[in-house]
């Protein structure tokens, strides 16, 4: 069973940096793709970032590039998401998944597997 696990959330003011990672375990296939989506009070589950593990094309949601950054660790199965210039807006569970290669990338069906989030919260 794939389990992940973010850590790095936090509170943080506008203008500021936060590094977002995400171990990964128990994965069975090769070539896939990790996503960062994030989800605010009252909003739907959106897209963020995404990375595939092999080819390590990036992918990012209009609103954050530029100002995220995402990257990941093959040794150690992980997926970090460096988070600057920081925006109230960014506030939000933020939540990494895994799905196979193929999918649609930006599509919270998309993804078989979840953590179960990390807080980030940007004060103005």
């Amino acid at each position: 069973q794939v389990q992940l696990l973010e850590s790095g959330g936090g509170l943080v003011q506008a203008g500021g940096s936060l590094r977002l990672s995400c171990a990964e375990s128990g994965r069975t296939f090769s070539n896939f793709i990790m996503g960062w989506f994030r989800q605010a009070p009252g909003k739907e589950r959106e897209f963020v970032a995404a990375i595939t593990w092999v080819g390590r094309t990036t992918y990012y949601h209009a609103s954050v590039k530029g100002r995220f950054t995402i990257s990941r660790d093959s040794d150690k199965n992980t997926v970090f998401l460096q988070m600057a210039s920081l925006e109230p807006e960014d506030t939000a569970v933020y939540y990494c998944a895994v799905a196979p290669l193929g999918r649609i990338y930006h599509s919270v069906g998309a993804y078989d597997y979840w953590g179960q989030g990390t807080q980030v919260t940007v004060s103005s």
